[in-house]
């Protein structure tokens, strides 16, 4: 046994749409720019660097000695000698007084021996200046740099916008009804 079938038969509605696109016109002039920027300011400060040499005992050991300095020292020098040429002549005196204790004959040539003995020299090569005579320091100088910027001045004047729009259309037209058909078969 066969059933009853139903048949649809379906035509859809058709629509004709006619579009008119909307128009836009947008417009911006350029914009106006002024920039000023100011100079900074600098400013630099500074103590020199100084260095000082000491070379006076340099000199001192060179024989270059002031006129002050060399009287002084030839004065000490001379004073010291006849003291002890003062000392030694009294010893001698001494000496002279108690001759007759031994006829003579020993305190004579003992006077004698110390007038006759010779002091070794010294050998004359030396260091001169000597080392570390001459003194040197270094005082550190300072550099102080200040900079100050200054602001930009921006200035900016912009165009106006011109916007014209004219709006789109849409019309449409039903060109064909939608249609549901319905047929009903027997089964036999």
């Amino acid at each position: 046994m066969k059933l009853d079938q139903i048949q649809l038969n379906i035509q859809d509605a058709k629509v004709d749409l006619n579009i008119l696109q909307p128009k836009q016109y947008i417009e911006q002039p350029q914009a106006q720019q002024h920039i000023e920027q100011p100079a900074a300011t600098l400013q630099i400060q500074h103590t020199d660097a100084k260095l000082l040499v000491d070379s006076s005992q340099a000199y001192r050991d060179l024989g270059l000695i002031s006129n002050g300095e060399s009287i002084q020292k030839f004065a000490s020098k001379g004073q010291s000698a006849v003291m002890e040429g003062i000392a030694r002549r009294a010893s001698e005196g001494k000496q002279m007084m108690e001759i007759r204790k031994d006829n003579g004959r020993l305190t004579l040539s003992n006077i004698a021996k110390q007038h006759d003995t010779f002091e070794q020299q010294r050998l004359g090569i030396t260091w001169k200046p000597s080392v570390g005579s001459v003194k040197i320091k270094y005082q550190e100088g300072s550099l102080d740099i200040r900079i100050k910027a200054q602001k930009p001045q921006i200035d900016v004047q912009l165009g106006k916008v011109v916007h014209d729009y004219t709006p789109g259309d849409v019309t449409g037209t039903l060109v064909q009804r939608e249609k549901v058909e319905t047929t009903v078969i027997k089964g036999e």
